[in-house]
């Protein structure tokens, strides 16, 4: 039973506050842990002393817009995820699980064979299409089965479109074994090797997107209470399904054309931030942002840490995590 369920519970403040110092905490130990471990007084002097030590210069380039990228990408997904579940009644419903993550790689593999682009304004054209495309199939496919757009309907349509667009995407880098060397590293979801221009150049679309989310967080509560009572309070649920698909689509899709298709931080994360502050997405979203950041930073921070000096994608850990939380959900749901 979720706690903290007051519409004005001080505690809920409180824990936005203590959320952020998390995050904090974990983004400057993302700046300082890795192959070269780094005092935490030489990350401080770097982000505010200009010199040309080497300590610095590895903060600054690499690690600075690692961890920027890591942070936005995993409150990206996160709130992406919060707004599926909320909008389908689907506790299932998330950026991966539907197809929209298999979508978007498989827009950008197309586009880095057919093209030979390595723009990553190209790679979020192409995602955020191929994003909106596999969104519209799944809605469109969920509705022809029996009983309409029911959460299951949903579900398998999402995983259908996802295994037909994943297996697309494994013909092609058969094909081409060039395709395959450039975007292999990418395909797995990481957040090296990005500069702090990559950065910039997605967070307008991921800004734009989380905007629009906590915006539409009260409509959303009510929407999850079921269409029949949105309409019977005057929502116009229509506009505001239309809204949301187009949040998750600028989520979604600049993430993935930024760190690859990362899976589950979308379906974990509003399940643990329901758990602290209930069914209403005012707080939802905000909560599952900053956890969603937290959680991704950590899962980059053990990716580096766990095979040294080597690393792994940090795509490869969030399955560790989260396919055991999705075969409890589903357990969960086929006793309900």
């Amino acid at each position: 039973m979720p706690i903290l369920l007051k519409q004005h519970n001080p505690l809920r403040y409180i824990g936005l506050g203590i959320s952020v110092g998390v995050l904090l905490l974990v983004f400057a130990a993302s700046l300082a842990w890795g192959a070269a471990d780094i005092p935490l007084e030489t990350v401080i002097q770097a982000l505010t002393a200009l010199d040309g030590s080497t300590d610095r210069l590895i903060i600054r380039t690499v690690r600075l817009p690692r961890s920027l990228i890591a942070a936005l990408v995993g409150a990206s997904l996160a709130v992406a995820g919060g707004i599926m579940q909320g909008i389908t009644q689907n506790p299932l419903a998330s950026p991966a699980i539907l197809g929209i993550n298999a979508g978007a790689a498989f827009a950008v593999v197309v586009a880095t064979f057919v093209l030979g682009t390595h723009s990553l304004t190209l790679y979020a054209i192409f995602a955020f299409l191929g994003a909106g495309v596999t969104a519209i199939l799944a809605y469109w496919l969920g509705s022809l089965g029996r009983g309409g757009l029911t959460p299951l309907n949903l579900t398998i349509a999402g995983a259908a479109i996802a295994a037909f667009a994943s297996s697309l995407t494994s013909g092609i880098l058969i094909v081409s074994q060039r395709t395959l060397e450039e975007i292999r590293f990418w395909l797995a979801g990481s957040v090296a090797g990005r500069d702090l221009n990559l950065f910039l150049q997605i967070l307008p679309y991921l800004c734009a997107g989380l905007l629009l989310a906590f915006a539409l967080s009260k409509s959303i509560t009510t929407l999850s209470l079921g269409e029949d009572i949105a309409k019977s309070l005057g929502q116009r649920t229509a506009w505001v399904k239309g809204l949301a698909a187009v949040a998750v689509v600028l989520l979604a899709g600049g993430s993935v054309a930024i760190a690859g298709p990362i899976g589950f931080v979308g379906l974990v994360v509003p399940h643990i931030v329901r758990f602290f502050v209930g069914v209403d997405y005012r707080w939802i979203l905000p909560y599952s942002a900053l956890f969603g950041a937290i959680l991704l930073l950590s899962a980059d921070i053990c990716a580096r840490l766990i095979v040294q000096p080597q690393e792994l994608p940090v795509g490869l850990m969030m399955p560790l995590i989260g396919a055991p939380f999705f075969i409890y959900l589903t357990r969960n749901q086929i006793k309900h």
